[in-house]
């Protein structure tokens, strides 16, 4: 164990010379000695004279260090002595540990050889340390230096201790110093996002990656997320106006993305689920048995547990005999009758039909790899989108997008979208697939695919491969994207005659 910094140790004292001269020359004097004075980042050269609050000191560069100048040229003196009484004086000043950047405190404290750690993940107020087991004898005062140089806008310093082994994928944390606080708020693309970073999963790094795909998205899309943590890609997507499934096997995460979903006003428009992502995907999808039992849709936010979730298919699978009453919420809010929500369903099923062929169709393009399109600066979601739409949707009859980010086991997944569309009731073209998945340097992009289409018993046509970013040396997170095969997703006992009925 290192032990704690003293501060004094970084002082370092300047003896240098000053201009005595009157306040109001100070900005001709500034102009005409440019280039010789102290030129220190967060140091002005220019400050108060001790004795009299009619003068002003002008620190003169460390190169000047004789009293008559004469390291000054001759034309500039002059054209000072024309105006003022030019008087010489000695200045000494102390930069001390609070004027020194964290890396250029690091690397004296540091051994000769190791690496100074020159960045962190930023959550919040909370800082991120990835400390590396040469590093740890020094953890301690590692993290005092980044917490002193970034209070206050950083109030908490965590380090990553062992792997991650439990079945949610959060790390296991030990804070090293400031707050003991691991709830924080984060801002993204007009988005506020609450967590407990010691209970659910977040990335700052993956905000562009958000915005990217989301972009991709249309208002009125209907989108499953099953892997959605606290909400990243469903509260932007809501935001955009597109009705979300999302669902989490973490309950701290489904908390969470129910609170983001109210705090940024679109609860209506985003149902949660907490269940395992198969039991997920094939729950939503499945057929209810009367058009009765498709008024839990309307249902926004919707904690649903495995238990509530075996529950509701009971209720989906019974028969519903006599008239429906307004039934409030457990927020107070109606949901309408089944002839209310008919009329709904009927309303939005032009905006269900319409989708395209192309993910990312713009100005009358059609070519499927405008997915790879650069990234745009100007964020393209619309916040206030959705705020008066209600969720009303028939996910057995269309969905747009489903999302999968998970990329440790993504593409294990594949295969719970197997079998899932019942062409009596689909309508219009089938999803797009965004499977996230991690590629090792002496892996390919037909490898990844290869093992894409042993998970879905199909081949796929047209994959998109995209970069999301390298997560180390060797290795790069992507997003693969693809519309979903009619060979993974209709019966076998269907003939090709049906399969064509529906669009690709």
């Amino acid at each position: 164990m290192v032990e704690m910094l003293d501060e004094k140790q970084f002082d370092v004292e300047l003896n240098l010379l000053a201009l005595r001269i009157p306040r109001e020359h100070c900005k001709l004097a500034t102009r005409v000695l440019n280039g010789y004075l102290l030129d220190k980042p967060r140091v002005k050269p220019v400050t108060e004279d001790p004795t009299s609050d009619k003068n002003r000191y002008m620190i003169l560069s460390e190169k000047i260090q004789n009293p008559d100048l004469s390291e000054i040229p001759i034309s500039k003196v002059d054209e000072l002595k024309e105006l003022f009484e030019i008087q010489v004086v000695p200045y000494s000043f102390t930069l001390g540990y609070s004027y020194w950047s964290a890396d250029h405190i690091l690397k004296q404290i540091l051994p000769t050889g190791i690496e100074v750690p020159s960045s962190f993940e930023t959550i919040g107020h909370i800082a991120h340390l990835n400390i590396n087991d040469e590093l740890l004898p020094y953890k301690d005062v590692i993290a005092k230096v980044i917490y002193d140089k970034n209070y206050p806008r950083i109030k908490t310093i965590v380090n990553k201790v062992g792997a991650i082994s439990n079945e949610f994928r959060v790390p296991k944390f030990e804070i090293l110093a400031g707050d003991d606080n691991l709830v924080t708020e984060v801002k993204q693309y007009g988005a506020v996002f609450k967590l407990d970073y010691g209970l659910v999963y977040w990335n700052s790094r993956l905000e562009h990656e958000h915005i990217r795909l989301i972009s991709k998205f249309q208002a009125g899309d209907i989108v499953c997320d099953m892997f959605a943590g606290i909400g990243p890609f469903a509260i932007p997507a809501a935001q955009k106006g597109c009705r979300v499934y999302a669902n989490d096997l973490n309950p701290d995460s489904i908390r969470y993305l129910e609170i983001n979903a109210k705090i940024n006003k679109v609860a209506n428009l985003v149902r949660a689920y907490n269940s395992d992502a198969r039991k997920f995907i094939s729950s939503v999808m499945e057929v209810p048995s009367s058009e009765e039992s498709s008024l839990e849709s309307n249902i926004a936010i919707s904690n649903t547990s495995d238990k509530g979730m075996q529950s509701t298919s009971q209720k989906e699978s019974g028969s519903i005999e006599g008239s429906m009453e307004e039934i409030p919420d457990k927020n107070g809010a109606r949901c309408e009758s089944n002839e209310e929500l008919k009329a709904k369903e009927d309303a939005n099923s032009a905006a269900v039909k319409r989708r395209s062929e192309n993910l990312s169709e713009e100005s009358g393009s059609a070519n499927c790899t405008d997915i790879c399109m650069p990234e745009r600066k100007k964020r393209v979601l619309n916040k206030h989108a959705g705020v008066s739409q209600p969720f009303v949707a028939k996910p057995w009859e269309h969905i747009d997008h489903v999302i999968m980010n998970l990329p440790a086991s993504a593409l294990e997944f594949l295969d719970a979208l197997g079998g899932l569309i019942d062409k009596k009731h689909w309508k219009g073209s089938l999803p797009w697939i965004h499977c996230y998945c991690f590629m090792r340097s002496n892996e390919t992009e037909d490898l990844i695919k290869a093992k894409a289409e042993a998970a879905l018993g199909a081949s796929i046509r047209d994959p998109v491969f995209y970069r999301v970013r390298d997560v180390a040396p060797n290795k790069a997170m992507y997003c693969l994207s693809f519309r979903l095969p009619k060979e993974a997703c209709i019966a076998a006992n269907d003939d090709d005659k049906d399969k064509n009925a529906l669009g690709d």
